[in-house]
Parts: structure tokens; C-alpha cells; sequence
């Protein structure tokens, strides 16, 4: 029993490195993902329309080699893999320290997303091999809550500190901060497959080696929730200054963390005792109710309560989705999952950005949080489609089983 117990423990020091690198990661991400329209429109003297192309060049070139990070995973290996981008992704933060044109600052943007679409799946993939299988809806909420409390720490600690510093010295402090995790990196021990292979993988490339095939369903419904998300990730703080609550913005994001990090462990728990309908398809109409109150925000109150409806519906479906697309496959498949997963789910936030700006240019915030609602609404209805048919599935593969082995019982 003791070994058991031994087994079941999630904070080991090997998960407590990889969330720290991947908080920071995600921390220095969000922070010039707020910071850098504005050094791009003040310092740089560009357009409001060039200013969002800074964040379009990272998200691109991170799409694009989400396809190919398994692949790089399967034959680098995974701890190889991880370290090798964090450095990456710290040298090219370095970077902006040099950069002072806009040209420039596009390509560094794109280099930068290849390092940061590659190391996302790194983290999600180890962090499945490491926390226990009985345990992993729990394990992978966890892990998720070093991103999303990323969304507010991030922001928090570049806007602040432009209150006081110029954005050479925020580069700079971004930059420290990311050797730290090269140094939580290394203390992340992997032994699935670096200790297991058996086998030299191969260099050739086929369609397999970039997606998996059985994530893709649980995927494309990461890749709507995507969309809806992408209102609230561009959004929020110019809808908040147009409706006169701009200085209330931050604390929306400091609600929906606080909300997410509160029930967290209870929904986490939930999904891996009473299984995923339970704990998504609730959280998916409470996110599409957080967006009908949000569209409708004229005061503060208002828009907190959206932000603690949102934290409690969103925060946990991002974790619960990617437990589902790694629970599909096998552990050796996880990275597939993962960047499978993230294709779309990526792709979902892009879109989502591009087509929210049209509609506010046409119909105003109300209907973007309108419409966003009532995709949500839709997808709650197809992954509560999904997880019955294979509720079904799995019972009847149960049942054949249990028929096989009766005759032989009855023999005996």
C-alpha cells in the first residue's frame, strides 16, 4: 500500500520543476504579448493595425510547427527536446534588448513562436508521462494552473514595471527570468522514452509523425473553445476602456485567476472520480453564461462577476481536454496528443482574434461576447455528443469482453 501511495503522488520535485519552467515561459510570454503593441505604437511609431502583427508573427510560426514537435520529441527526446528550446526561447528574448525597428522585431517574433510552439508540447507531453495515470485529470489541472496564472502574472509584472523602467530594462528582467527556467529545466528527470527506446527513431516524416489521429475529435473541440477565448485573451482591456473601466481590466484577469486556482483541485478531482461529462460540459455553459454577463457589463460589479464565471467555466476545460486527447493514445503517442491538441486549439485562438475584430467593426463588443456564447453553447452540445458515444463505445467493448471470458469460466 505504501508503494502505492508512492506511486499516486503528483508534486514531485521532477513536476514541480516542470511547472516552474513552464510558469515563467508563459509568464515572460503574456508579458511582451501585452507590452509589445505598446513599445511598437510608442517607441516604435507604428500603427495600432502593425502593433497586433507583433502578436499574429509568434502565434503563426507556432501554429506551423506544432505539426513537427512531436516528431522533434520522438527524435531528440523529450528532456533533450525541452532544454534545448527553453534556451532557445531565452536567447531570442536576449534579443529584443537590440531590436529597435519594426522589420526586425517581426522576424525575431517569428523565431521566437518556433522555440515557443515546440516547448509547449515538450512540457504538456512530460508532464503526462510524469504524473500518474489513476491521477492525471488532477495532475494535468495542476500543471495547466502554471499557464493560467501566467495570464495575470505576466501582464502584471511588464505593465507594472513600464509604470517605472524603460522597456530596454523589461527585456532585461524577461530575460533573467528565463535563465531561471533554464535552470528548472534541468532538474526535470524523464523515463519514458529516453530510458525505454529501444530502437533509433526515424528521420522520414509521415502523416502520423505530425498529428494523432485519435486526439483530433477532443482537439477540434479545443479548437472552438479557441475561438470564444480569443474574445477574452484580445479583447477584454479595450472593451473594458471603452465601456469606461479600463483601470478594472487587471482585476478581471486577478478574478479569473483567483476563481480558477479555488476550485481547481475539487474539478480536478471530479473529472478523474466521476469522468469528463461531469466536470466539461457543466464548465463549457458556465464559460458561454460568462460571456452573455460579460457582453453586457456597463459596470464593475458586473464585469468581476463575468470574470469569476469565466475563470470557474474556462479554467478548467483547457487541462480537461488535453487529458482526454493523451488519454486516447498511448503513452509513447502523448506528444502527438499534445501537438495535435495545440494545432487546433492555437488555430482556434487565431481565428477567433481575426474574425472578433471583424465583428466589432461591424456590430460592437456585445455581439462578438453574444456570438461567442452561443458557439459555446454549440460546443457543449457536441462534446456532450462525443463523450456519450464513447461512454458507449467502451461499455460494449466491455461487455464483449466479459463474453469472451464467461465460456471459458464455465468450463472450468
Amino acid at each position: 500500500m505504501q508503494q502505492t501511495g508512492t506511486l499516486e503522488k503528483i508534486w514531485t520535485k521532477r513536476f514541480i520543476s516542470l511547472s516552474l519552467t513552464q510558469f515563467i515561459i508563459f509568464t515572460v510570454f503574456y508579458a511582451l504579448l501585452t507590452t509589445l503593441p505598446i513599445y511598437v505604437i510608442e517607441n516604435l511609431g507604428e500603427s495600432q493595425s502593425n502593433a497586433g502583427l507583433v502578436v499574429t508573427f509568434m502565434l503563426a510560426s507556432a501554429i506551423m510547427v506544432r505539426p513537427f514537435s512531436a516528431k522533434v520529441l520522438e527524435v531528440l527526446g523529450k528532456k533533450n527536446t525541452l532544454i534545448m528550446n527553453v534556451v532557445l526561447f531565452t536567447l531570442t528574448t536576449f534579443l529584443y534588448l537590440w531590436i529597435d525597428t519594426f522589420i526586425p522585431l517581426l522576424i525575431l517574433r517569428f523565431i521566437h513562436g518556433i522555440s515557443f510552439g515546440i516547448v509547449t508540447t515538450a512540457t504538456g507531453a512530460i508532464a503526462a508521462d510524469i504524473i500518474p495515470a489513476s491521477r492525471r485529470g488532477a495532475g494535468m489541472g495542476y500543471f495547466a494552473m502554471a499557464m493560467n496564472l501566467a495570464i495575470v502574472v505576466g501582464p502584471f509584472i511588464g505593465l507594472t514595471l513600464l509604470q517605472f523602467v524603460s522597456f530596454k530594462s523589461l527585456f532585461f528582467v524577461l530575460s533573467i527570468l528565463m535563465v531561471i527556467s533554464v535552470l528548472f529545466s534541468l532538474l526535470v528527470h524523464v523515463v519514458h522514452v529516453e530510458e525505454h527506446r529501444t530502437t533509433r527513431p526515424s528521420l522520414a516524416i509521415k502523416l502520423s509523425d505530425l498529428i494523432e489521429r485519435k486526439a483530433i475529435p477532443v482537439s477540434f473541440i479545443g479548437g472552438l473553445t479557441g475561438i470564444a477565448y480569443g474574445s477574452i485573451l484580445s479583447f477584454v482591456p479595450v472593451f473594458a476602456e471603452e465601456i469606461g473601466l479600463g483601470t478594472m481590466s487587471s482585476y478581471f484577469f486577478l478574478v479569473f485567476a483567483v476563481v480558477m486556482i479555488a476550485f481547481r483541485p475539487y474539478l480536478g478531482r471530479t473529472f478523474d472520480e466521476k469522468g469528463a461529462k461531469i466536470v466539461l460540459v457543466p464548465s463549457l455553459l458556465i464559460f458561454a453564461l460568462g460571456l452573455m454577463v460579460l457582453g453586457g457589463t456597463t459596470v464593475t460589479i458586473t464585469l468581476l462577476v463575468a470574470a469569476g464565471l469565466i475563470g470557474l467555466g474556462y479554467g478548467t476545460l483547457l487541462p480537461g481536454y488535453q487529458t482526454l486527447a493523451i488519454q486516447r493514445t498511448t503513452p509513447k503517442r502523448s506528444g502527438h496528443a499534445i501537438s495535435t491538441f495545440f494545432i487546433l486549439y492555437d488555430l482556434g485562438i487565431a481565428f477567433g482574434a481575426f474574425i472578433w475584430g471583424i465583428v466589432i467593426e461591424l456590430y460592437g463588443f456585445q455581439t462578438m461576447y453574444f456570438l461567442g456564447a452561443i458557439l459555446m453553447f454549440i460546443t457543449a452540445g457536441l462534446l456532450y455528443m462525443q463523450l456519450t458515444q464513447r461512454e458507449k463505445k467502451e461499455s460494449k467493448e466491455k461487455k464483449n469482453k466479459e463474453l469472451q471470458v464467461e465460456p471459458v469460466t464455465s468450463q472450468d
